[in-house]
């Protein structure tokens, strides 16, 4: 009975992780994707119905998702998605790229080659999503490419402190290449070519300049569709 138990119990709890995993992961992407509109009530209800979970572990995810910074949990009221003002987009985006900046020097002075070879991976999988107009599974190559420089940094407190603007920016991040002519998407693949390029080249400088002006120019589609809208 008692050998029984000890089996059990680690695979209910894996059990109980990989559904939290999989909740989260779906509910971010709902967020982050979706269309709702900022500020929109997020519906306890229609969620468990549509991810077919009851309300503990959904609102487990929600309030991982609240401390992201992609939604408000209202008290009492349930949650909404999180407003960031133009000048809280301007801001967080400005410190992210001094951090990329940072993160883009101390890669190239740590990055090992099978690491590059990952990143460079990932960048071939980014462009055929470009090519196939997917911009979900780009998004998702995209940001997989920052992370993994950030990771490549190895400086713990710089990806403590990005991972947080992360979270925060994820979801207006999405929006910048969602310009009709695809102008903002095109120029992004451009600049991304020309980080890998220097991250090949271990050029600190160049690269950490590549970064912050990537992240400028992503602010600034952004803004520029907020104002369109």
């Amino acid at each position: 009975m008692n050998d029984l138990t000890t089996r059990d119990g680690p695979t209910a709890q894996r059990i109980g992780t990989t559904l939290h995993g999989e909740i989260l992961s779906r509910l971010r992407d709902h967020v982050v994707h979706g269309d709702l509109p900022n500020g929109a009530r997020i519906s306890e209800r229609e969620l468990c119905e549509r991810f077919g979970v009851s309300r503990t572990p959904l609102r487990e995810a929600l309030k991982v998702l609240a401390s992201e910074g992609l939604i408000e949990l209202l008290p009492n009221r349930g949650a909404r998605v999180k407003v960031l003002t133009p000048d809280e987009i301007g801001e967080l985006f400005d410190l992210m790229g001094g951090l990329e900046a940072l993160a883009g020097r101390l890669a190239c002075e740590r990055i090992t080659p099978a690491w590059f070879d990952a990143i460079e991976e990932v960048h071939r999988e980014m462009y055929a999503f470009y090519l196939r107009g997917d911009r979900q599974g780009y998004f998702a190559c995209n940001q997989k490419i920052h992370e993994s420089i950030l990771a490549a940094a190895g400086n713990g407190a710089l990806s403590s402190a990005a991972r947080i603007l992360l979270g925060r920016l994820r979801r207006v991040r999405f929006t910048a290449n969602l310009d009709e002519q695809g102008e903002r998407w095109r120029e992004a693949v451009r600049e991304h070519e020309l980080i890998l390029d220097a991250l090949r080249r271990r050029a600190g400088g160049e690269l950490a300049d590549l970064l912050f002006d990537h992240l400028r120019s992503t602010k600034d589609a952004i803004l520029r569709n907020l104002a369109t809208n």
